[in-house]
């Protein structure tokens, strides 16, 4: 049985990883730098939207799950806590960044 050199397969794999990069790169760069900038900006918001939410949504279920113990089956305010803390959206997305900002003029191409 022959023995495999763990170089040659190490080489072969970068070689291969490189290639394929080369050959699915697309060819507009202006279309991948706004698509990073995006990718970017999308997670640098959701390090902090991601943990606030949680906490949004955590506080707002213990204080609607305790205001129909303390007032006494208020099924209402309990449902009015609740529509205002636990809907979505839970996380942010490409499409909810571009709405907020709307749409950059000197972006759009014919």
């Amino acid at each position: 049985m022959k023995k495999r050199n763990p170089m040659r397969i190490g080489a072969i794999a970068v070689i291969s990883l490189l290639w394929s990069m080369i050959l699915a790169a697309p060819l507009h760069a202006e279309d991948n730098i706004e698509k990073a900038g995006v990718v970017v900006g999308v997670t640098a918001g959701n390090l902090w939207f991601v943990p606030l939410k949680a906490i949004s949504v955590s506080m707002g279920a213990l204080s609607g799950a305790m205001s129909f113990v303390l007032s006494g089956g208020n099924v209402e305010l309990t449902k009015q806590i609740w529509r205002d803390t636990l809907p979505g959206p839970y996380v942010l997305t490409p499409e909810m960044a571009k709405k907020a900002i709307g749409e950059r003029p000197e972006l759009l191409r014919e």
